[in-house]
C-alpha cells in the first residue's frame, strides 16, 4: 500500500485531480494519503472533497489524514514513497500584489511573472528556502520517495531541489501534453482525439519552453503547411480589431520566426523574451493582443469564485473523478508496478541536450518504470532554439545560486540577465528595484548578505 503525501493541499481543484486520479488507477487505489497544509480552512475543504470522491468512485478504499501546520509536517511525510509539491510561498497577498505592483513603479509590465521575469526570480527566491525544509523532513522521514514537483518557477524549484539535496526530484509540467492541441486549435485546425492519435510529435527544450521539434501525421511532415497557414493568420490578427485576435499570436509567431512552436502559452511567453512588452513601444501590447497583469486578474477571480464552487462542490452527493491529464498517478503507477510509462519531465541534463549546460534543468522524454524517472537522449537542440533556451537558463541558474549562497549581488546579476527586464530598465534601476522588492518581502525571505 502506497503512501502520498500532497505538499499544499489546500489547493483544492489540483489535488482532486492529482489525488483523484491516484484513486482511478488500480495500484493506487489503497494508498493512504497524507494531506498537508498551513491553512487550516483550505486542508478542510480538500479533506472533504476528496473523502466524498474517495467513497464515490473508491468504495472509500484510499485512507485519507490532514496534517495542519510546519509541526505535522514530518509526520505527514514520514514513510511516503511519493510527495506532490503544490505550495504557493506567500499566496496571491502579499507576494503575487508585491511581485506585480514594484516592478509597476519602474515601469516594468508583466503577464504571469510566476516562471521567469523579476516576478519568477522572487517567486523562486521565498519558494527555494521552503522546499529545502521539506528536504531535510523528506531525507528524514521519507528518503526513498519521490517528489513530484508542479510548482513554478518549475526549473528553479527543481533544479535546487536536485543540486542542493538528496532528494529524488522530477519536475512536471501539463504544457508538454497540450502543446499539439494547442497548435491546431489556434489555426482552427481538427484537433479531435480521432486525429490526435495519428500524429506522431517530439518535444525537448526547458520548461514553458520547449519545442515542438517534430510534429506529422500518418508519416507527413505537418509543419510546412502549419507554418504557412500560421503566417497567413498572424498577419490578418496584427490588423484586426481586439475581438478578432487570437490569444496565442505570439508563439506562433516564434514559430514564424524561429522555426519551432513552443510549449507554453503566449502570454508566459510574452515576458520570456524581449520583444514583445516595451514601453517604447506601446502599440505592441493590443497588436500582438497581450494580457499585461493576467495572473493577478486570474487570482482575483479564483478567490472571488471559491467559496461559490466549493460550495457546489460540497452540495454534490455524486461527486466524482475521470482521470486528468496530469502525469502524477500514472508515475505513481509506473513505479509501484514497473510498468513503464513515457513523460515529458523536468530533470538535470544529463547530457541529453549537449548544446544546453549541465547544470540546467530541461524538460526531454523520460521513461519511468521502477527504477524511478530516467531522461533520454534528445541530442542537440537547434541553435535557435538552445541560444532562446540559455536566456532563460542564465538566470534560471544566478536565482538558484542566489538561493543557495544567500548573496544579494546573485539576484541582481538573474534580474540583469533576464531578457525582459534588462530590455526595459537599466543596471541601477534592475539593483534600487531588487532591493525594493526584498524590503517588501521581509521575513518572507532570508537574510541576503
Amino acid at each position: 500500500m502506497p503512501k502520498i503525501t500532497f505538499m499544499g493541499a489546500g489547493s483544492t481543484i489540483f489535488a482532486r485531480n492529482v489525488l483523484g486520479d491516484c484513486m482511478c488507477v488500480d495500484s493506487l487505489r489503497d494508498a493512504e494519503i497524507a494531506l498537508y497544509d498551513i491553512d487550516r480552512d483550505r486542508l478542510a475543504e480538500s479533506e472533504y472533497i476528496l473523502g466524498v470522491i474517495n467513497r464515490n468512485i473508491n468504495s472509500g478504499r484510499a485512507k485519507i489524514r490532514a496534517y495542519l501546520g510546519v509541526r505535522q509536517r514530518r509526520a505527514a511525510l514520514r514513510g511516503a514513497d511519493f510527495v506532490v509539491n503544490a505550495i504557493q510561498v506567500g499566496g496571491y497577498e502579499p507576494s503575487t500584489v508585491i511581485d506585480f505592483e514594484i516592478p509597476k513603479k519602474y515601469g516594468l509590465r508583466q503577464t504571469i511573472a510566476d516562471t521567469l521575469g523579476i516576478g519568477g526570480i522572487f517567486r523562486a527566491l521565498r519558494t527555494i528556502p521552503v522546499m529545502l525544509d521539506f528536504a531535510r523532513d523528506i531525507e528524514a522521514a521519507a528518503p526513498n520517495a519521490w517528489l513530484l514537483n508542479y510548482t513554478n518557477p518549475m526549473a528553479m524549484l527543481t533544479g535546487a531541489m536536485l543540486r542542493g539535496t538528496g532528494v529524488r526530484t522530477v519536475g512536471l509540467c501539463h504544457s508538454v501534453q497540450v502543446c499539439v492541441p494547442s497548435l491546431l486549435e489556434s489555426l482552427g485546425l481538427d484537433a479531435s482525439p480521432e486525429r490526435l492519435a495519428r500524429i506522431k510529435s517530439r518535444i525537448a527544450g526547458i520548461n514553458h519552453m520547449a519545442w515542438l521539434l517534430e510534429i506529422s501525421e500518418n508519416g507527413r511532415d505537418l509543419y510546412p503547411e502549419l507554418k504557412r497557414l500560421a503566417a497567413r493568420k498572424v498577419k490578418a490578427w496584427r490588423k484586426a480589431p481586439a475581438e478578432e485576435k487570437s490569444r496565442n499570436m505570439i508563439r506562433l509567431e516564434m514559430m514564424n520566426r524561429f522555426g519551432y512552436y513552443v510549449t507554453e502559452s503566449s502570454e508566459h511567453n510574452a515576458e520570456y523574451a524581449p520583444y514583445w512588452i516595451k514601453r517604447n513601444y506601446p502599440g505592441l501590447i493590443a497588436e500582438w493582443n497581450i494580457p499585461l497583469d493576467e495572473y493577478p486578474r486570474r487570482c482575483i477571480k479564483q478567490i472571488a469564485d471559491w467559496k461559490k464552487q466549493y460550495e457546489e462542490l460540497r452540495g454534490d452527493p455524486h461527486l466524482g473523478h475521470e482521470l486528468s491529464l496530469e502525469y502524477g498517478a500514472r508515475i505513481m503507477n509506473a513505479i509501484a508496478t514497473d510498468t513503464p510509462y513515457r513523460i515529458g519531465g523536468n530533470v538535470l541534463n544529463r547530457g541529453f541536450i549537449p548544446n544546453l549546460p549541465a547544470e540546467a534543468v530541461v524538460e526531454v522524454p523520460c521513461l519511468v518504470d521502477r527504477n524511478g524517472v530516467q531522461g533520454t537522449y534528445v541530442g542537440a537542440l537547434p541553435t535557435q532554439c538552445a541560444a532562446l533556451n540559455m536566456t532563460n537558463i542564465n538566470v534560471q541558474l544566478l536565482t538558484i545560486e542566489a538561493a543557495l549562497t544567500r548573496k544579494r549581488e546573485t539576484i541582481y546579476q538573474a534580474a540583469m540577465l533576464d531578457p525582459h527586464t534588462a530590455a526595459e530598465l537599466s543596471i541601477d534601476d534592475i539593483v534600487r528595484m531588487c532591493d525594493d522588492l526584498i524590503k517588501a518581502h521581509g521575513k518572507m525571505l532570508p537574510e541576503y548578505r
